[in-house]
């Protein structure tokens, strides 16, 4: 059963899963949806952070802005910096005086790595907000465009329904209703898997292996280390995207572990 107390952080709601034996260091989470779904209640946001806290790390989930026809890139990221700033601020109270992490899974994972971009080129103007010490992500979505997936990946999506395999129009449409504008002229933060990574923090990246996102991925970790950025790649076998979304899979917990280890390395 998930605990956690609410907060709220310039208008942006947050929830926060407070550890019973709390080793110091704390995660902002970020859902995904697509950018246009997706909410504080489902496990990929409330189970993940549960599953972290109860292995002692405090995080805090964020309820960003949706896109919508009025609602687009930068306000989700926006929003993400908001909590950022505030768990930066509120952390030594909150019992976490460590180092301050930055993940999200899916669109989620865009909106965090744009966030840690954003942070690194100065483009967002708050008072002790400061870079993550990591950032980690769970099968993002980083390209508006992007790569063409192998053959073998091609073999593993065709046994899944057309509606679930991601293609390129799904994509496209997707960055469509995120970021107004045409998709090349979009902000390097709303695409940041095409953005140098160079001075950004240590990332872990958890694929899905039956994944049209997974192209995205495994494209930007080849671009870590075509940079020199230390980073981990993981492919979690035998799963389609989402699978934090199914809690009592062990592809999940797998995943959760693998976080937990990250944390407690890196902090």
């Amino acid at each position: 059963m998930s605990s956690f107390t609410e907060a709220d952080a310039a208008g942006v709601p947050l929830r926060v899963y407070r550890p019973e034996h709390p080793s110091g260091d704390a995660l902002l989470w970020l859902h995904g949806g697509g950018f246009s779904g997706g909410d504080l209640t489902m496990p990929e946001a409330d189970w993940v952070a549960d599953s972290l806290a109860q292995r002692g790390h405090l995080v805090v989930t964020a309820d960003y802005r949706l896109a919508t026809e009025t609602v687009r890139f930068p306000a989700p990221s926006d929003d993400v910096l908001a909590a950022w700033t505030w768990l930066c601020g509120n952390a030594d109270e909150l019992g976490a005086p460590g180092a301050l992490h930055l993940g999200g899974a899916s669109a989620g994972g865009n909106l965090a790595l744009g966030a840690a971009l954003r942070l690194r080129d100065g483009d967002f103007a708050a008072s002790g907000a400061s870079q993550p010490a990591t950032v980690m992500l769970a099968y993002p979505t980083l390209h508006a465009v992007q790569a063409a997936p192998s053959p073998d990946l091609i073999e593993l999506l065709e046994t899944l329904p057309v509606g679930d395999r991601s293609g390129p129009d799904y994509v496209t449409a997707m960055y469509r209703r995120f970021i107004a504008g045409p998709l090349d002229q979009a902000p390097p933060a709303a695409v940041p898997g095409t953005v140098d990574p160079s001075g950004l923090p240590p990332i872990i990246i958890v694929a899905s292996e039956i994944d049209g996102l997974r192209p995205s991925a495994q494209a930007y970790a080849e671009l870590l280390s075509a940079n020199g950025v230390e980073h981990e790649y993981h492919v979690e076998p035998g799963v389609q995207h989402g699978h934090l979304n199914r809690p009592d899979s062990p592809a999940a917990l797998e995943t959760i572990g693998r976080f937990h280890a990250w944390l407690t390395t890196k902090s």
